[in-house]
């Protein structure tokens, strides 16, 4: 299922992220995915996220679309030329996997094999144009593909409550030329800053997902908000967290705070995805106190 057809149809999108385990029994993954994320309209895997190395976001993807669930392909610069990237895109489509979501990707001094050297051939933007590329039948290259060009759901990312909002409407604007379908962005605890920014956004036609991080404790908090650019947890926020560490510690706080974050948000966006980190037994709970 192409989700950019869903968004077209006026549905509103929701999504949830898993990541692959370090190792090749996944499962617990699928059996997760296949309890928790039922109600979700499709599922992102992340391609070695945060520079971790892990199982394959593809060979994650295929295993979950012949368990029934419509998978998003999360491909990053990091690791792979462009000869690799158009071929993974390539292999994606021979496998039936007709979403994606492209990324530059984390630097690998973030992650555990910090002495792996970075390749960075391509950056989102130039991997968003080489889909279309492909898709028009002629690799980056210049070389015309065998058979029938492949068809995607082109994802990006954007962060709408980063200080800068003109330079990420900017970034936008270079990916919808590239060619973005839709766009996921990054966690959003600060609604008026999200609306403010949709509002301008709005010039581009794309369907944006809010993207939403359960927050689980108030250390998590205050590590985002010193360690993960564009994200900002308000003081209030933290504070609700502290108020009662039982509840906060069940995640009935944290799944309170996202819910209210969902509703208020919206009627600006055209979908949501859930970064659970973990907490995927959560999601269910989280999209009925949302009213999804």
């Amino acid at each position: 299922m192409n989700i950019t057809e869903l968004f077209q149809r006026g549905e509103f999108v929701v999504s949830a992220e898993v990541g692959p385990p370090k190792g090749t029994n996944i499962d617990h993954l699928v059996e997760e995915a296949k309890t928790y994320l039922t109600g979700v309209t499709a599922v992102n895997v992340t391609d070695n996220q945060s520079s971790v190395m892990r199982l394959g976001s593809l060979a994650t993807c295929k295993v979950l679309k012949d368990e029934g669930l419509t998978p998003i392909y999360q491909l990053t610069c990091r690791d792979r030329n462009r000869i690799a990237l158009q071929s993974d895109l390539l292999s994606a489509a021979m496998l039936g996997i007709e979403n994606l979501l492209l990324l530059t990707g984390d630097h690998t001094k973030m992650g555990d094999h910090p002495q792996a050297k970075p390749v960075f051939d391509l950056d989102s933007v130039s991997l968003i144009h080489t889909v279309k590329m492909l898709e028009s039948g002629y690799d980056l290259g210049g070389n015309e593909l065998v058979g029938e060009p492949p068809k995607f759901a082109k994802g990006a990312v954007v962060s709408p409550c980063s200080d800068s909002v003109d330079a990420q409407l900017a970034k936008m604007e270079r990916k919808v030329m590239a060619g973005a379908d839709y766009f996921q962005t990054q966690a959003v605890y600060e609604p008026e800053k999200f609306i403010e920014f949709m509002e301008k956004a709005k010039q581009f036609g794309k369907p944006v997902q809010l993207g939403i991080v359960i927050p689980k404790s108030v250390g998590m908090a205050r590590f985002m908000n010193a360690n993960v650019a564009g994200i900002h947890v308000p003081e209030s926020m933290i504070d609700e967290l502290k108020a009662d560490k039982e509840k906060t510690k069940a995640g009935i706080t944290g799944v309170e705070i996202a819910a209210r974050i969902i509703k208020e948000c919206k009627p600006y966006c055209q979908g949501v995805h859930i970064m659970a980190l973990g907490w995927e037994s959560k999601i269910p709970d989280l999209l009925k106190l949302a009213g999804i």
